[in-house]
């Protein structure tokens, strides 16, 4: 498909001037949005998250069954939306799981750089997908969109998203932190959602910088614009330095002031954590938490 020219059907691409203002409004909104009942529902968004290269079996093994045993510790608070891991560990998460409700998402398709061969990207997005996985995250080819390849990083994603079935989540993560600028983010969002994303993510929290309110501001807003066109509600995902309640809740608002209500469920909200989710249970729970 020619990509490049469907992007003309959206012309209203955010300058920063106009991301900072919201920026700025969203930040005082969500000091009102700070409750408990809005710590649970991101807690509920969590995609529990653990990618070190320490990660093993045993230790995959016993996060799960962490998150498995949450309700009988803390009944009050909902589960996690799914557990993230590498490729090879989704069979691991999903004996654990057992009839848990809990997703599995895997990074996929060279993580966190896509920088290898596209057979390569298929065939582990693929194996990904086959072992288990009812959510699969990719990256996008930042080189490529910084480039002005547009065509060839979003057939490589119409190309992945292929390789899955249609009721396999694939989230694109357009590694906003070195897009940088309002506009690229926007596009490269518009450009995945074109190529069959489910969600946007921000990040893959393994370069310097990370998520930020405004490159979440562009994202929503490349949703929203997206959603306008097509009818086809995309998620967002953010993802990277989300490390604190007050963190997951400005982000919660960002989808609130600009997608709405409708948006704020873990179909179509998510933040991928780890060290987050022992901060919201704190949080929560009035009392210093180390769960995980």
């Amino acid at each position: 498909m020619d990509y490049a020219k469907q992007l003309d059907r959206y012309n209203a691409v955010p300058t920063s001037a106009e991301v900072a203002e919201l920026v700025a409004q969203i930040k005082m909104a969500a000091v009102a949005n700070n409750s408990t009942e809005v710590l649970k529902q991101c807690y509920a968004s969590i995609d529990l998250t653990t990618l070190d290269c320490c990660d093993s079996e045993r230790s995959v093994a016993e996060f799960v069954r962490k998150a498995v045993e949450f309700r009988a510790a803390y009944p009050e608070i909902p589960d996690v939306a799914s557990i993230c891991v590498y490729p090879s560990f989704v069979e691991t998460v999903g004996v654990g799981l057992g009839s848990s409700n809990i997703a599995i998402t895997s990074v996929a398709g060279g993580f966190p750089s896509s920088q290898t061969f596209i057979e390569v990207k298929m065939l582990e997005v693929a194996m990904a997908a086959e072992n288990g996985a009812d959510e699969v995250d990719v990256v996008i080819n930042v080189g490529e969109m910084l480039e002005g390849e547009y065509d060839r990083m979003a057939n490589t994603l119409e190309v992945l998203r292929g390789e899955i079935d249609e009721d396999v989540v694939m989230k694109v993560i357009v590694e906003s932190g070195a897009l940088q600028t309002p506009e690229l983010i926007y596009k490269a969002s518009l450009l995945a959602m074109l190529a069959g994303a489910d969600f946007v993510k921000t990040s893959t929290g393994k370069i310097d910088r990370s998520a930020t309110p405004e490159a979440a501001v562009a994202m929503c807003l490349a949703i929203r614009d997206y959603y306008a066109a097509t009818g086809r509600k995309v998620g967002f995902k953010v993802a990277g330095g989300v490390r604190t309640a007050e963190d997951a809740v400005l982000y919660y608002s960002v989808v609130a002031q600009i997608l709405g209500e409708e948006w704020l469920t873990p179909s179509l909200f998510r933040i991928g954590a780890s060290s987050l989710a022992n901060n919201l249970i704190s949080a929560i729970t009035s009392s210093e938490v180390k769960y995980y």
